[in-house]
């Protein structure tokens, strides 16, 4: 391993870029887009490639006047054996090893890199754990900052007009594989990353608010009881999703209207 002093410094900024409106962006964060002169894109394949264009496009309407560079890379796909989380860990490992190449060979020692993330950096993505892991390896120093972004759950809430939390009410975010381990939550719960429509099962005087593609011109809202509207956003999101060839959705659920 290399010493301190031989390790290559490198300098970023993760930016929250919010979940597809592009008048997301904070101030700090376009200031860190204003700082940054190579861009890290993520290609997720054919299907995604609205989203590795709206991080295009999001340089291109708010750095004016300057030079900067876009370097794409490919996202491997998951292998869905044994444990989830064993999966998913040799999984980010494979990604570490290709932040690490972008970090040594595509990023000068007197530039300042970025990852454009969906949504925010500390709710359901990993770019924070995998520059961890590159930090841990040993090859490269890394410096770097962390811009907050607009939250699936912020967006929702704000299109359907309604709050997270009743009054002094807990808030449970999870997984729609958790959910479907415990179909019956006791609080209110934001639902993220439920492939299977988890929601089905839950009570039926249960009340949802769901949205998929918040914050874009396909936005999709559905609310109500879940006896009422179950079939109806499970219909609309199979519809959208072969339309599109990708879906990004969540919700809420509570058992009152509050």
């Amino acid at each position: 391993m290399q010493t301190k002093s031989q390790l290559r410094e490198r300098s970023l900024s993760v930016i929250g870029i919010g979940v597809g409106n592009p008048d997301y962006l904070t101030v700090q964060a376009l200031a860190a887009l204003d700082k940054s002169d190579v861009f890290f894109i993520p290609d997720k394949g054919q299907e995604k490639q609205d989203l590795a264009k709206m991080r295009e496009t999001i340089c291109e309407r708010f750095i004016q006047g300057r030079n900067y560079r876009t370097v794409g890379y490919k996202i491997p796909p998951r292998l869905n054996q044994g444990d989830y989380k064993t999966g998913v860990q040799a999984w980010h490992a494979e990604i570490a090893g290709i932040f690490e190449h972008l970090l040594l060979d595509e990023l000068g020692p007197n530039e300042h890199g970025a990852f454009l993330v969906w949504g925010d950096p500390s709710l359901y993505d990993s770019t924070l754990r995998l520059l961890q892991t590159v930090s841990e390896r040993g090859k490269v120093k890394l410096t770097y900052d962390v811009i907050p972004g607009i939250t699936a759950a912020q967006a929702l809430t704000a299109a359907h007009q309604t709050t997270l939390n009743a009054i002094g009410e807990p808030v449970t975010i999870t997984t729609g594989r958790a959910l479907a381990a415990n179909p019956n939550p006791a609080n209110a719960t934001l639902v993220m990353l439920d492939g299977q429509t988890a929601f089905q099962h839950l009570p039926p005087d249960t009340h949802i608010y769901w949205g998929a593609y918040l914050g874009t011109p396909d936005e999709i809202l559905i609310a109500g009881k879940i006896k009422d509207v179950a079939e109806q956003i499970q219909a609309r999101r199979a519809a959208a999703r072969a339309a599109k060839g990708w879906i990004m959705d969540t919700y809420l659920v509570r058992k009152e209207d509050e």
